[in-house]
């Protein structure tokens, strides 16, 4: 099949640093060209794919120069793909709802994969203007807040299997990878690691509107010693910081759409343990890859039982579950589906 994949432009694909969708397209359009597929990706001229890049904007625009108007480079995007629709049997799209105004009159199958949260007011109204647009969620949680949307499928998000080496030696200390901000839930990372006695490493972006939260309820805490702020990873660090640790901490408090943080970790053999919210009873299986618990108290107690769990079966878990070339199989059976349907919008 010929697929165009349509990316976001704030991170290349996939992303010099921090980016968890940037870093799914890039996997899931290297195993479709594994697969035998004709694969164009429409994303910034700084990204790097076994597939043909067609370039809409010279780089991602977070590390690029600031003052430059986002939507200047999305019009780009949605001005690419609507020229080239006929080019290709299937479109899959990545933006969100950016592109269904073009999608949905291209006469070209697509499907959206929805990557962010969907609790959010008027995305309601989206749906009743697209109501054949065809969707795919990447957990049955997620999609819980639109339950009128078009779903064709929730597919979680898969690595390739030789990414990340697992070790089958328990850490010396509790990670914490992502975003410092408060739903992500680093302020409880903190107070688990210091209640259990263990030393705590943060790899993780200060998101520039979340400076002064940063400054105000975790500088102070951060002492480089017991509580250690590691900064950004890249996947080549990314590695060596997830299997030296004893556990991943996931004290989120927001309905997390999937975590690609928690199968990195199961990727190295780390267990995860994770609160109870948003997809995480779906990744996690408590007492065989992690412990899912219901706030602090229990994610102490959890850390203490952390050293009975098998990581070599840990890491079995991740590669029958989520392997990039399962993910991808997934989504090749959606693509011929809509292919052969010969589907179009009403």
């Amino acid at each position: 099949m010929r697929i165009a994949q349509l990316a976001p432009l704030a991170e290349s694909v996939p992303p010099k640093l921090y980016g968890g969708t940037e870093r799914v397209i890039a996997w899931l359009v290297d195993e479709m060209v594994a697969l035998g597929h004709e694969v164009t990706l429409f994303a910034t001229g700084d990204s790097k794919t076994k597939g043909n890049l067609q370039a809409v904007w010279p780089r991602a625009l977070r590390l690029g120069r600031r003052g430059v108007d986002p939507n200047a480079a999305c019009a780009l995007l949605i001005e690419a793909i609507a020229e080239r629709a006929r080019d290709f049997d299937v479109i899959h799209c990545h933006v969100d709802w950016l592109a269904l105004p073009v999608l949905s009159r291209t006469g070209v199958p697509f499907l959206t994969t929805m990557h962010g949260r969907l609790d959010l007011p008027g995305l309601s109204s989206v749906i009743g203007a697209f109501p054949d647009a065809p969707f795919v969620s990447i957990s049955d949680n997620q999609r819980r807040a639109l339950p009128d949307a078009n779903w064709i499928a929730t597919i979680p998000h898969g690595l390739p299997k030789d990414l990340f080496r697992p070790s089958v030696a328990g850490g010396s200390y509790l990670a914490f990878l992502g975003r410092l901000t408060a739903e992500k839930g680093p302020e409880d990372a903190i107070r688990i690691a210091r209640a259990v006695g263990m030393p705590l490493q943060i790899a993780a972006k200060i998101p520039r509107a979340e400076t002064a939260y940063f400054k105000k309820k975790l500088e102070p805490e951060i002492d480089g010693e017991e509580i250690k702020l590691v900064g950004e990873v890249d996947e080549a660090r990314k590695q060596p910081f997830l299997a030296g640790a004893a556990a991943l901490l996931f004290p989120i408090d927001w309905p997390e759409p999937f975590g690609l943080v928690m199968i990195e970790a199961m990727a190295c053999g780390t267990p995860v343990i994770a609160y109870r919210s948003g997809s995480v009873p779906e990744v996690v299986e408590d007492g065989v890859t992690g412990f899912i618990v219901d706030g602090r108290e229990q994610a102490i107690e959890a850390v203490k039982e952390v050293g009975r769990l098998d990581r070599s079966r840990i890491r079995a878990r991740f590669e029958e579950r989520f392997a990039a070339s399962r993910m991808a199989r997934q989504y090749e059976d959606r693509y011929r589906k809509l292919v052969d349907r010969g589907w179009r919008h009403a």
